[in-house]
């Protein structure tokens, strides 16, 4: 699909939205897209919740517009066995019980063939009992929990973005070398949160380092400043933030308003482009993991699809967030083409040991769903936000760890799929 053909699908699309107005003009939009395709051709139908409301609305937004992406790309390429693929999306509100009644309706209203999304952790591991318990394959897009793929692991369920741990991993050797090693952690009071702080403590203690404290925060948080008085009482090297979404916004600006950044390191496990966008530019700083980043100049396809999607978006950058969506999108539908089939066993099959193809990957070496336990292995963007810099160049990677290099191995993730 050229840059034109997506723009003006795209822009027909977003005046739709404005009209119908907010998140209810863009569920109604996307759940009932014409196609241009004829009304014997049976769809391929995808089923996608994701919050489009909530604390992690603008996270929500950017992994569904990489799908949408995809299915134009898809579509525009001839579909799936000669057929179209078309996606219906749902609001989760990044709330467990909204996503599972989302996932049920989209089941018995669109009847669709597949699951996906999720950027709620809690939220990912409820859709995933779903669908194991309606059989059917679900792709979480961003839900990070490690047990996902691990102790709570599911034979139908696949996870596109990366574990807790290898969110940790990817930077934490970067912040104790240099920042010290006693912690603080400011942690979101949920499935998420808590793996993340554990995974951290892990290998702070291998280190000799020790946590100094931390403050489990309701999801929704906008005022941190108990919690912030607490985390300066103790004096860390680090001020580690497991938060996101929009409560990472607002820490990040409070943190700036107390002047904590002065005294002590600020960073954290996972940093988007999503929230650097939203911070005014004194409150971006601190040292993160990002999973996925648009500036790669000597990786290919890259390039292209950065313009792809700015053209499909208004303007805007893909985000990890983008890449999400975008790469589980293609891994359906290539599971698809690979089984030669929709029938979930078949595409489950496919799915294991599936390598996504460089265009789809867009990131240096390989990304691959790994058989044992369903989780794609893809690298990590350990790196510095940018003082100063303006969007897009917020982030300066240090360098890209490799998923495989990381990546607790499934043999230790407690993770028992059945044998085929």
């Amino acid at each position: 699909m050229n840059k034109e053909d997506l723009k003006e699908q795209f822009q027909i699309d977003r005046r739709t939205l404005i009209k119908t107005g907010g998140a209810a003009g863009l569920a109604a939009l996307l759940g009932t897209q014409v196609t241009s395709w004829g009304a014997s051709e049976k769809p391929i139908k995808i089923g996608m919740v994701d919050p489009m409301t909530g604390t992690y609305a603008a996270l929500g937004h950017s992994e569904i517009t990489g799908a949408k992406l995809a299915e134009a790309e898809i579509n525009k390429a001839g579909g799936v066995l000669g057929r179209p693929l078309q996606l219906f999306v749902e609001d989760s509100a990044g709330n467990p019980g909204t996503a599972v009644d989302k996932c049920s309706r989209l089941l018995s209203q669109n009847e669709v063939d597949f699951l996906m999304g999720t950027v709620n952790s809690a939220s990912s591991l409820a859709v995933s009992q779903f669908a194991s318990r309606h059989h059917k394959l679900y792709v979480c897009t961003g839900g990070h929990v490690d047990s996902l793929t691990g102790s709570d692991c599911k034979s139908t369920t696949f996870r596109t973005c990366s574990t807790t741990w290898m969110l940790t991993a990817g930077d934490f050797d970067l912040l104790y070398k240099k920042f010290g090693k006693k912690w603080y952690f400011i942690t979101p009071d949920y499935a998420f949160g808590h793996a993340l702080q554990a995974d951290y403590t892990k290998q702070l203690k291998k280190v000799g380092g020790f946590v100094a404290g931390a403050a489990l925060t309701p999801l929704g948080t906008t005022d941190f400043t108990s919690y912030l008085i607490n985390a300066k009482a103790t004096s860390p090297d680090v001020l580690c933030l497991l938060v996101a979404g929009n409560d990472l916004v607002n820490c990040m600006k409070q943190i700036t308003q107390f002047g904590l950044d002065k005294s002590m390191a600020v960073g954290g496990s996972m940093m988007e482009l999503e929230p650097l966008q939203a911070l005014p530019q004194t409150a971006r700083y601190g040292w993160w993991t990002m999973e996925w980043y648009w500036n790669q100049p000597k990786v290919p396809h890259v390039a292209s699809f950065v313009e792809s999607y700015k053209a499909a978006s208004g303007g805007e950058y893909p985000s990890a967030r983008s890449w999400f969506g975008y790469a589980s999108t293609h891994a359906i539908a290539l599971a698809v083409a690979r089984a030669q089939s929709t029938d979930t066993d078949r595409v489950v099959r496919a799915m294991e040991g599936l390598a996504l193809p460089p265009e789809v990957a867009l990131k240096p070496g390989q990304a691959v769903y790994r058989a044992a336990d369903h989780q794609l292995l893809s690298g990590m963007y350990p790196g510095e936000v940018v003082k100063g810099g303006k969007y897009p160049n917020l982030f300066h990677v240090a360098e890209v760890v490799p998923g495989s290099k990381i990546a607790l191995p499934a043999s230790v993730s407690g993770c028992e799929l059945p044998k085929a």
